[in-house]
């Protein structure tokens, strides 16, 4: 993967959802099953009931509208998850965003 046209490794960490690959880069969303996904982004991982992954080759062209909205739909329900973890007087603010 080229990052700013300079070669870049992406490495696992922590599972945080990249993965190193010598073909590919692999975006894996831990709750991805729970995500709207309309412009069938994910491409791997789809036999489970719960994680989806998108893997990205050299010279795949990216849908960035589709994967920033994928990704805003990620913040979205991880927020919504920590808020209901949360213990009622320690719940985060969640703040909407104007249009």
């Amino acid at each position: 993967m080229e990052v700013d046209g300079k070669p870049s490794v992406v490495s696992r960490r922590n599972n945080r959802g990249r993965q190193r690959h010598k073909d590919k880069v692999k975006l894996t969303f831990s709750h991805g099953a729970s995500l709207p996904d309309p412009d069938k982004l994910f491409n791997a991982g789809l036999g489970g009931n719960a994680r989806r992954a998108i893997d990205l080759f050299e010279g795949d062209k990216i849908n960035e509208r589709a994967l920033k909205n994928l990704v805003r739909a990620t913040v979205v329900y991880n927020q919504i998850k920590l808020k209901r973890k949360a213990p009622a007087g320690t719940r985060a603010k969640v703040r909407k965003r104007k249009k």
